[in-house]
């Protein structure tokens, strides 16, 4: 069960058995994903002409103005909407989106402020918003089965559950109708969150259609200390897609009209990946720099890529990555890295510095992990001298929590793991699919836990609510790139990852889950009662 037992032997033999009927369905075994983890899944080949490389601009996307700012809160309204985009150059992709965008508009809040979003449902099937990353009360966290439904679709007729073959009910689902408030207290440390869509079971096709946007929360700490800002502070959006041969987003979806049958096509149960790698929307951008420290506050929203990231210069010198942040913002001190991985989900704030690039140089961002088109992201090209009184201080940030691991009142053990399901094959945790009717873990507000968390294959693996801190993996330190508070943290095969953590804020129900949205949708979530 997902609620705390011990794995035990028989339990990681068991493990194999997972990887051999991965083999038995056509997915790649673990040795060849241990080698390369951005083959989590299959890739789809676009049928329409692609755009040489950097050359389409670098979008940033627009910042939502608040529609009141009364009683020490804002209020923004989006509107979730079909809308057609130009990603490729002369061809128009129909999409989901917010606001009518890909991403979505950015909402830029303080730390301690509320924020109300008003999300009104103009699309064909019900969604539900999920902002990952935020210290959020339940009922505004966007549980899978909380709906909003279009107007007209009061009935609740849809799929409920992949792990069953009659689907399931959920008693504790609140449904509402066009309209739905979610209410952010944010009263969280300054990082960068993102919002998407979470309905249950089609996550991964609504995400991949266009639901994702971004979440800046800031504070006056972090303003103090003289880190690039303004024009050279940059939010990255890094997701693949590919197209079919009409310009729309190609998915292997069993049901394309993301009704009542989920799930994708054998092939692609590992995970869907794409062979066009868009970053705020555009494919393989470019984007003029001053030769100065630039900002980049970089999120992994692909459904199943993961990435090695690398910035290497004309003449192939490698520029540092200095990591000032992570997924739940500062941290102590920069971290210098040449190459940083990032799994689904997971935010790294770097700082780059392209004072030393001769001017007219162009500096590409490389997937070390891609192969052809999908070994390049973007490029930075170098276009001016300016001054630059941008710092990266030595000392980061001072409120880091300082758990330890005599502080855990009990350590817990999950596998992730592919296995069987009434519906065929799916994902698991502790052996079991996700069911919004059962408790899985059952834990009390203010309490510090320890999780082991094992895998069979990639797993990025998210808690919502809280942040966490890496302890080891496999026995062995954590690595560079998993300094900081953290809410989602990349398993790689056959790896038991340590995690401690505080379950405080609000109590309710929340989740676990992988964050490769493929295996989220085929089962791999789990439920956590804070009481």
């Amino acid at each position: 069960m997902p609620s705390g037992r011990g794995v035990t032997r028989r339990q990681m033999l068991g493990i194999g058995g997972a990887l051999g009927l991965m083999a038995a369905t056509g997915l790649t075994s673990a040795a060849a994903l241990a080698r390369r983890p951005s083959i989590t899944g299959a890739q789809l080949r676009s049928a329409v002409p692609l755009p040489p490389p950097f050359q389409v601009p670098l979008p940033v996307p627009a910042v939502l103005k608040p529609v009141g700012t009364s009683g020490g809160a804002d209020r923004y309204e989006i509107t979730q909407c079909e809308a057609s985009a130009e990603i490729l150059p002369g061809v128009t992709t129909p999409m989901w989106t917010y606001n009518g965008t890909f991403p979505g508009p950015t909402i830029e809040s303080r730390r301690g402020r509320p924020v109300t979003v008003s999300h009104r449902n103009e699309l064909p099937v019900p969604t539900v918003v999920h902002l990952h990353g935020g210290r959020t009360p339940a009922a505004s966290d966007g549980y899978p089965t909380d709906l909003l439904l279009p107007e007209g679709r009061q009935e609740h007729s849809m799929h409920m559950g992949h792990g069953s073959e009659h689907g399931m009910h959920d008693p504790r689902a609140v449904v509402t109708e066009l309209t739905r408030d979610y209410t952010f207290p944010l009263d969280q440390r300054p990082t960068l969150l993102w919002y998407h869509d979470h309905r249950m079971d089609f996550t991964a096709p609504a995400i991949w259609r266009g639901l994702a946007g971004l979440h800046i929360v800031r504070d006056d700490a972090e303003d103090a200390l003289g880190l690039p800002a303004g024009p050279r502070e940059l939010p990255l959006m890094i997701a693949d897609r590919a197209f079919a041969a009409d310009g729309s987003l190609a998915y292997p979806a069993l049901d394309p009209t993301l009704r009542v049958r989920p799930g994708v096509r054998e092939p692609y149960l590992a995970g869907v990946l794409g062979d066009v790698i868009l970053v705020n929307g555009a494919p393989w951008p470019v984007h003029e720099v001053d030769a100065a420290r630039y900002r980049l506050r970089i999120l992994n929203a692909s459904n199943a890529r993961h990435y090695e990231l690398e910035a290497v210069t004309g003449d192939g010198h490698r520029l540092d990555l200095v990591q000032i942040g992570a997924d739940q913002g500062l941290l102590a001190a920069p971290v210098v890295h040449r190459l940083l991985p990032i799994a689904p989900a997971e935010r790294y704030d770097v700082v780059v510095d392209f004072s030393g690039v001769p001017i007219g140089g162009l500096v590409k961002v490389v997937n070390r992990l891609g192969s052809g088109r999908t070994r390049d992201v973007m490029a930075f090209r170098v276009a001016r001298k300016a001054a630059d009184d941008s710092r990266v201080p030595r000392t980061l940030s001072t409120d880091l929590p300082a758990w330890r691991r005599s502080d855990a009142v009990r350590v817990r053990d999950f596998a992730f793991r592919a296995g069987r399901m009434h519906s065929g094959h799916g994902w698991l945790i502790g052996g079991l699919p996700f069911d919004p009717a059962r408790t899985d873990v059952t834990t009390r507000l203010g309490d510090v836990e320890v999780w082991r968390l094992i895998a069979d294959v990639h797993h990025p693996v998210h808690l919502h609510l809280v942040g966490f801190r890496v302890l080891s993996r496999s026995g062995r330190p954590p690595l560079p790139h998993d300094a900081g508070l953290k809410d989602t943290v990349s398993l790689r095969p056959g790896e038991a990852v340590e995690i401690i953590t505080r379950f405080d804020g609000y109590r309710g129900r929340y989740l676990f889950h992988c964050h490769n949205a493929e295996h989220e949708d085929m089962g791999m979530m789990a439920n956590l009662e804070i009481v």
